[in-house]
């Protein structure tokens, strides 16, 4: 079928197939701004203007848009001359990711067209079809009521941030107990429209080193122009010729063999290429998650496999010409079943007479599989028992948490190709592109060498591409077909087949004398790791709870029993599982101090872990125990007491009412950062070229601009020059060197350790050749803003030094470093909230959310305050809304945005957002790693609030109007 379209202002001539999508066709023609999220137009990723109203391109027929007007996020601007929109969001720091950004600037460009004068409430309403797992929906409201500012012709105030620090060690005791005490007065709060202005509470204590030019300021995402230019970023932007498109077959039981499997008749559908069964593929056993080195963990998984393990579980693949041929070659595979019984519940794992999930004998690393046990911690300080003997009051109670999705808008997705050298290329939206690398390798038997993997940028990740999930039978396809492959989820499979948080069943006990101290303090925790073994709590290296280190005791025991249950694999997402343990022990002290009739608040205060404090549990090596690491700063007292300032918290706890609509406060602290666990190993190279730029190759661990800003910011500081010099290379194996460690922990610490190190180096090279051009002693040059000062006033620019080196000296200047992190810093914050709760509908809103971080040295206030607003948004899901309902069979309910509820613009409450500063020399710049901490007192603030508002305790996560309903039921029948 011929269509005329107008689209970006050209008129197209297109011809389209009847069925294809208007999603399908823009993507086909190079459009790549338009992204694929959810097919069935609720996350928005994929909008477009058609005559000028936004529509879910994804769900609207090409042929419908005949005669339209298209309009996609190409139009809006370009690289040399940015739409006014486009260019709020760089500056406000509302692109983030990137992938919801362009179908966001649309529907805020709808808006704007109708109504130069928007409110706040207006722009969240435009933006109610355009979900964000990223930036908590803050900076792009912000984004859209400055660029309306913009286009009135009113002048807009630069963005602003101001920080001022905190150093318990430098006060007094008494200056310490006077400041637990007081509510004086804090510093601004962030959200204020269109002026964007954050700052740190006033507080005494040594101030850090003002004389830092580029860390601690607001630098743009330097992938900003990219990503809001609907530039080609993600993997599926770029795709080579001669594509085959893949499709997985899943297995509709949560537990099964495979009797028998034909694929005769798939394999001689015209246009298949290639079908693979467990017959086909070798059988080495893998590990999705990467180990530190000398922990082999859980080698549990095959790339194909005859025992089926949850519904959604791989049975085979298929490649061919199209997507619609893999599908109807999926439907003519014959397979015969032997279903088995299926252990859907962690607590019925270690019955007797279950069935045991991996029998099989050629798996490595399973503690005990005949019990489903993939791992056990065991930690104890003290004797817990004769602790609790000690106790005037002991309190136990169960807190239970349900698997829920990480949810990031891109699906996985993954091309794979033979390059014009014979080497496998796998471009992938992976976090951990070198263990994707080294696990390819094995499972291929393949040498390194021969392999790339390129990571683009990703679309969201929070933990759930740090997995090996669809590069192995993608990288098979190419390797028997010869032919580039591209294998992607769609967001029904991203939900069946992916990766989950794990479902926690957490029990606490804990001992108090009558004064409000601990004596002793027990967690036992059942964690699913679902059909396959990934989590971190199996490495036994990570140690135990970092929950309960936040209060240490005399006496602590912590016993942890990750299991295997047939439902799919535990993800790392963001926290590592300890927002769960947290949600359990912030619960669990509000309980422990209304029985000793405390205040919360000064309960926390006589029992929390300070700066100079050893970390309360100690390391074991081979040689005994060491000595424990301390707290090097701590900014929770401060954190606390922004926190309970601004919540009024001594106005409104604990007013229970009798009205229809109750409000209650609640609280929570938590810590990040485990100084015990291994840390890896990061690696960078800098050379400097002839114009005076830097190229720097460094891996990262998420693919984020947000990433690479911060890491080129330390680069540049530690250079003397500007980040507009720093080039950074940080996407490919081939070039890079490896990154040994987790998550966003390892690109803040390890990549950026290893990048000051090597531009520490570089500078010392550039000012050596710069003292013998001025006759200077080298340690007497200054470098600023790229230039070099002598102190008799003499000058050289950078570029006039490297010359020099290329042209006179005949060498280069450039370096290599690699860094070990000493010990992760601890990061502390403290959150609150108030609610308002329908006593007849158990329905509840937030009013406000408080989050005070410490952030050590906050190298990018306006980056790290995008990261803490994301990650509340998240945690005001967990706490409220999302959760993984499974049937008794192991099927999924929960399949599509529609029944699977995450938070979106009109969804969130004021955010309130405080920085505390306080000296840690242990991360780059004395850095803390803020992005995920704020997740971890979301949930158990809401459900302290609750408890507050209705005098009820809930403990079990999300806090569903169902569930408050019921429990005002519960309570009204027991009186």
């Amino acid at each position: 079928m011929e269509l005329e379209l107008h689209i970006n202002g050209v008129v197209e001539s297109m011809e389209v197939s009847v069925n294809e999508t208007l999603l399908s066709m823009l993507r086909r023609e190079g459009y790549c701004s338009v992204k694929q999220g959810c097919e069935t137009g609720e996350c928005g990723a994929c909008t477009v203007l058609v005559d000028g109203v936004p529509r879910p391109s994804c769900v609207m027929l090409a042929g419908q848009a005949g005669g339209c007007t298209i309009t996609t996020t190409e139009w809006l601007g370009s690289a040399q001359k940015l739409h006014p929109l486009q260019q709020a969001f760089i500056d406000v720091g509302a692109v983030k990711c990137g992938f919801c950004t362009s179908g966001m600037l649309l529907s805020a460009h709808a808006l704007l067209q109708k109504n130069a004068h928007p409110t706040e409430e207006e722009v969240k309403d435009a933006l109610s079809g355009n979900l964000c797992r990223c930036t908590g929906y803050v900076k792009p409201v912000q984004a859209v009521m400055r660029a309306a500012a913009v286009l009135r012709g009113e002048r807009v105030e630069p963005v602003e941030y101001t920080t001022s620090s905190y150093d318990e060690s430098a006060l007094s005791m008494a200056e310490k107990l006077q400041m637990g005490a007081s509510h004086g007065s804090a510093g601004g709060a962030t959200t204020k429209i269109p002026v964007i202005t954050t700052s740190s509470s006033g507080f005494k204590g040594a101030r850090l080193d003002a004389a830092l030019e580029v860390v601690g300021k607001p630098v743009s995402n330097i992938d900003g122009v990219r990503l809001t230019t609907g530039k080609p970023s993600f993997t599926a932007d770029v795709l080579p010729r001669g594509l085959l498109f893949a499709r997985v077959l899943p297995s509709p039981h949560a537990h099964a063999t495979i009797r028998s499997i034909d694929v005769s008749e798939a394999s001689a559908l015209p246009g298949v290429h290639a079908v693979l069964t467990y017959k086909d593929v070798p059988r080495t056993p893998f590990s999705s998650v990467e180990h530190v080195q000398g922990d082999e963990g859980p080698r549990d998984q095959f790339s194909l496999d005859y025992v089926l393990r949850y519904v959604g579980d791989r049975v085979a693949v298929v490649a061919a010409e199209t997507p619609e041929i893999a599908e109807e070659a999926l439907n003519l595979i014959q397979v015969e079943y032997d279903v088995l019984p299926a252990v859907l519940d962690p607590r019925k794992a270690l019955e007797e007479g279950v069935s045991v999930i991996h029998p099989e004998s050629d798996v490595v690393g399973i503690y005990d599989a005949t019990r489903n046990i993939a791992a056990r911690v065991r930690a104890e300080v003290g004797d817990v028992e004769q602790g609790f003997v000690a106790a005037d009051v002991v309190v136990e109670a169960e807190y239970f948490v349900p698997a829920i999705q990480p949810l990031p808008l891109e699906n996985h997705t993954v091309v794979t190709y033979f390059d014009d050298d014979g080497s496998l290329v796998v471009r992938t939206s992976t976090q951990v592109p070198h263990h994707v690398h080294r696990t390819l390798a094995r499972i291929l038997d393949m040498p390194s060498r021969q392999i790339r993997v390129v990571q683009p940028a990703v679309g969201g990740s929070f933990g759930l591409k740090q997995e090996v999930v669809l590069e192995d039978l993608c990288a098979l396809l190419t390797v028997v077909t010869n032919r580039p492959v591209m294998l992607a989820y769609s967001r029904t499979e991203e939900f069946n087949a992916t990766r989950v948080r794990q479902q926690y069943v957490v029990r606490l006990k804990t001992g108090v004398k009558q004064d409000g101290t601990i004596v002793a303090n027990q967690m036992i925790l059942l964690a699913s790791t679902g059909a396959y073994a990934t989590h971190q709590l199996l490495a036994p290296s990570s140690g135990a709870s970092e929950a309960l280190a936040l209060y240490p005791a005399p006496n602590m025991s912590y016993v942890a029993e990750i299991l295997y249950t047939n439902q799919p694999p535990a993800a790392s997402l963001r926290g590592y599982g300890v927002p769960q343990d947290f949600f359990a022990l912030e619960c669990h002290m509000d309980e422990v101090a209304k029985r000793i009739r405390l205040d919360p608040l000064e309960f926390r205060r006589r029992n929390w872990l300070k700066a100079g404090d050893a970390y309360p549990w100690l390391p074991v090596s081979q040689r005994g125990r060491e000595a424990a690491p301390r707290i090097a700063s701590s900014g929770l007292p401060e954190c606390l007491r922004v926190v309970e300032e601004k919540l009024s918290w001594h106005t409104k706890r604990g007013r229970v009412g009798n009205g229809r609509f109750r409000r209650g406060v609640g609280l929570a602290l938590s810590l990040h950062g485990n100084p015990l666990a291994p840390t890896g190993t990061g690696g960078a190279m800098i050379k400097l070229n002839e114009d005076g730029a830097f190229d720097i190759f460094v891996g990262i661990a998420d693919g984020s601009g947000d990433a690479k800003t911060l890491l080129a910011q330390i680069a540049a500081e530690s250079l003397g020059v500007p980040v507009s010099s720093i080039l950074m290379h940080t996407n490919e194996t081939s070039i890079v060197p490896s990154l040994v460690g987790e998550g966003v922990l390892s690109s803040l610490y390890l990549s950026g350790g290893a990048v000051k190190r090597a531009a520490e180096q570089v500078r010392r090279q550039i000012v050596v050749v710069a003292g013998r051009m001025l006759n200077a002693l080298p340690e007497s040059l200054k470098i600023h803003n790229g230039t070099i000062f002598a102190p008799n006033g003499q000058t050289l620019t950078i570029e006039q030094v490297v010359r020099h080196c290329l042209y006179v000296e005949n060498r280069h200047i450039m370096t290599t470093a690699s860094w070990k992190q000493p010990q992760i810093p601890t990061a502390f914050a403290a959150q609150g909230v108030e609610v308002e709760i329908d006593t007849e509908t158990g329905s509840l809103r937030v009013i406000s959310s408080i989050t005070a971080v410490d952030a050590g040295r906050t190298i990018n206030p306006m980056i790290a305050e995008g990261q803490i607003q994301g990650s509340v948004a998240q945690g005001l899901g967990m706490g409220l809304s999302e959760e993984m309902l499974y049937d008794q069979k192991g099927q999924l309910l929960t399949t599509n945005l529609s029944d699977y509820h995450i938070y979106s613009a009109p969804d969130m409450p004021e955010l309130q957002t405080y920085f505390v500063e306080t000296n840690d020399a242990s991360g780059p710049f004395g850095a803390k790693e803020v992005s995920e901490i704020p997740l971890n007192g979301v949930a158990p603030a809401l459900a302290n609030a609750v408890a507050d508002a209705l005098g009820i305790r809930i403990r079990q996560l999300p806090l569903t109007p169902e569930r408050i309903l019921r429990a005002i039921h519960a309570q009204n029948n027991a009186r």
